[in-house]
């Protein structure tokens, strides 16, 4: 029994300092495994340094303490990390690890880069940082030769693609920016994120990132004065990100790569305030949808290397306008499927201003909900909206417009109807002048098409609004005194060029002022050529020579303008208003026999006038046919020189009807 006893002990030691040995072994390896990794650092001309390493072998635990590394040769990047704490570490494939969690301590990374032209310092700070289920290299990428900030992004980008994580949380992260480092007067500020949390990174994918709350202040070095401005972020959250989309945008190989690749589903955030001053700007949310860059147009690395190196010499109206093309291939190749813009206030000492809603989507800008005060008082607009909005079109067109030595010519300007396709304005309600009366707006509707060259051959105008007759208008005058103070106008005027017949029409064209009268004018024109569409205006003139007067149909509804006038003609001459209207009606027909004369359909159009003036309440419709075919500018020559004639050209027809 004895003996069985000392060979127990006797195990017992020899197991007891083997394992004492494997695990003695087990350090030393993996202390060895830690200094090539720094060792491969150091062997690309940076510098590496740590100090304790210790493992142990029952968890899987490797601890690594003070960290410092320089990637590069040169020391436009600084890291220093307190300690590393990997629990549960394997081998996965080759050069490759694998742990349970990743734990950082006392992370603290500063960069020196160039933005452009521009110089960037940047450092941060980070308390603590853990990853979860992590997978990735043992040894880091060599770090690349430039500083620019393209390629440092695109050097993160590519070791993020290298790791795989069920996720990454960072309670905290403080970061020091300083631009003009080098100035009298830098410029820069304080940022800090809070509870910053990705979830399941796969290859450069991320299923979902999170940000509690993003808070900065920032200074900027103004003439005789110092500008700050805060703010603060909260709920930060972006869908599937993926960065092989901004790979293939900062990789030289893929400049010829006209796909479009998705960067975000989603981004949202919110609310989201700005202080600046005695102005304060609040959004409560934003969202922003199918997020994607073109790679052939999307160049960041261009549109930096494109900035002013001189930026206290303002650019040539020639750099400006190069600028500005650029400009417009980058946003080109930057895809943006809907953006949404919630409540947003801007707070000044003249008052609050509020909008309810912005949106982007399939082409249309629209801004809704408007409330903001202005010098007359208060201006409301339930609606504002651009169709086939492009910011590319608009940049390269603001682009044709700056041609160094001259100014702009009219097709260039004409080119604003290729940017747009037309603009809608609903529920304004603004101060009329300095009185307390409004103008209100129930629809303001402009939609343009099918344009030759830079002008559209259709378009359509409606416009539904109210506005107050003005006392000091001398031409409103006779209004005010027959008791109208306001106008309800609602037009709707509509004109087509069709090409297969090469002629135009004017339709609908109807005028209704409440009170007063509704119109309906009709133009049809013949033999109108393509050419005409022009904004070369000797071309016009030489193709409006073409053109054929057709039929003209016009009707006029009396809806109260008729006793207006009637009411207004007693006061002045001191009868009744039937009288009035008798008088009014007989001024017409003095000059029956003389239209008569010279065209005898006229005569019938003086009569029918003439019954219109004297029975409130009818409807004069007057039609006008061509009797030969009638040239377009010989017709308005006579109708300058010898409207009799001109008169004569058309068989008339007229009637009246209540």
């Amino acid at each position: 029994m004895r003996r069985i006893l000392i060979g127990l002990i006797a195990l017992a030691l020899l197991a007891g300092g083997g394992w004492l040995g494997f695990n003695l072994y087990a350090q030393h390896r993996a202390t060895a495994d830690v200094e090539a990794a720094f060792d491969q650092i150091r062997s690309r001309g940076g510098k590496a340094s740590h100090g304790k390493v210790a493992f142990d072998l029952m968890t899987r635990t490797l601890t690594v303490e003070d960290i410092a590394v320089e990637p590069g040769q040169q020391s436009q990047m600084h890291i220093k990390i307190a300690g590393v704490r990997a629990t549960g570490m394997r081998q996965a494939d080759q050069g490759q690890f694998s742990a349970d969690t990743i734990e950082f301590s006392g992370i603290e990374f500063a960069i020196d880069s160039a933005v452009g032209p521009s110089q960037m310092k940047a450092a941060y700070k980070i308390a603590q940082a853990t990853i979860r289920d992590y997978t990735g290299a043992i040894g880091a990428r060599a770090l690349p030769p430039s500083n620019a900030i393209t390629d440092l992004y695109r050097f993160g980008l590519e070791q993020f693609t290298s790791v795989l994580a069920s996720a990454i949380e960072v309670p905290t992260i403080a970061a020091t920016i300083v631009t003009k480092p080098d100035t009298a007067k830098p410029e820069g500020g304080d940022l800090t994120y809070s509870g910053l949390a990705m979830k399941n990174l796969r290859h450069g994918k991320v299923e979902a990132t999170k940000a509690d709350r993003f808070a900065f202040t920032f200074k900027t070095a103004q003439p005789g004065k110092s500008g700050q401005f805060t703010g603060e972020l909260s709920n930060l959250v972006m869908s599937d990100f993926d960065a092989g989309s901004m790979l293939a945008a900062l990789d030289p190989e893929k400049a010829n790569d006209d796909g479009t690749h998705q960067m975000y589903r989603q981004v949202s955030a919110g609310p989201y305030t700005v202080t600046s001053g005695d102005v304060r700007l609040q959004i409560d949310s934003f969202a922003v949808d199918d997020i994607g860059v073109q790679p052939s147009k999307f160049r960041m690395a261009e549109m930096l290397a494109m900035l002013p190196q001189d930026q206290s010499a303002p650019p040539t109206p020639a750099q400006a306008r190069e600028m500005m093309e650029k400009l417009a291939g980058f946003y080109e190749g930057l895809h943006v499927g809907r953006l949404e813009i919630g409540k947003t206030s801007i707070a000044t000492p003249q008052g609050t201003g509020s909008i309810n809603v912005v949106r982007f989507k399939d082409g249309e800008f629209a801004v809704e909900g408007v409330d903001t005060p202005s010098p007359q008082g208060q201006f409301k607009m339930e609606r504002f909206a651009l169709k086939s909005f492009s910011v590319t079109n608009l940049m390269r067109w603001a682009a044709s417009l700056t041609t160094p030595g001259r100014a702009p010519s009219p097709d260039q300007m004409l080119g604003l109807f290729g940017v747009l396709a037309g603009a809608e304005v609903k529920g304004v309600a603004a101060p009329f002048k300095n009185s307390k009366k409004l103008v209100t707006i129930d629809t303001l509707s402009l939609d343009w098409g099918q344009l030759i060259g830079s002008i559209p051959s259709k378009a359509h105008v409606v416009a539904k609004f109210v506005t107050p007759t003005d006392p000091s208008d001398p031409k409103q005058l006779p209004l005010v005194l027959g008791g109208i103070d306001k106008l309800p106008i609602d037009l709707d005027l509509g004109a087509t060029w069709t090409e297969q017949s090469n002629s135009f029409a004017l339709a609908p064209a109807t005028l209704d002022i409440g009170g007063i009268a509704k119109a309906q004018l009709r133009i049809a024109l013949g033999n109108v050529p393509r050419g005409l569409f022009s904004a070369d205006l000797a071309q016009v003139m030489g193709q409006a020579a073409q053109i054929e007067a057709g039929t003209i149909e016009f009707s006029l509804r009396d809806n109260g303008g008729v006793d207006s006038a009637a009411a207004q003609y007693a006061r002045g001459q001191n009868v009744s208003r039937e009288a009035a209207r008798q008088a009014l009606a007989d001024s017409v027909r003095v000059h029956r026999e003389e239209v008569a004369a010279a065209n005898p359909d006229a005569g019938t159009a003086v009569d029918a006038i003439a019954s219109f003036v004297g029975t409130p309440g009818q409807t004069l419709v007057i039609k006008l046919t061509p009797r030969a075919k009638v040239p377009l500018m010989q017709l308005m020559q006579l109708l300058q020189t010898d409207p009799q004639s001109a008169l004569a050209q058309f068989r008339i027809e007229a009637s009246t009807g209540l």
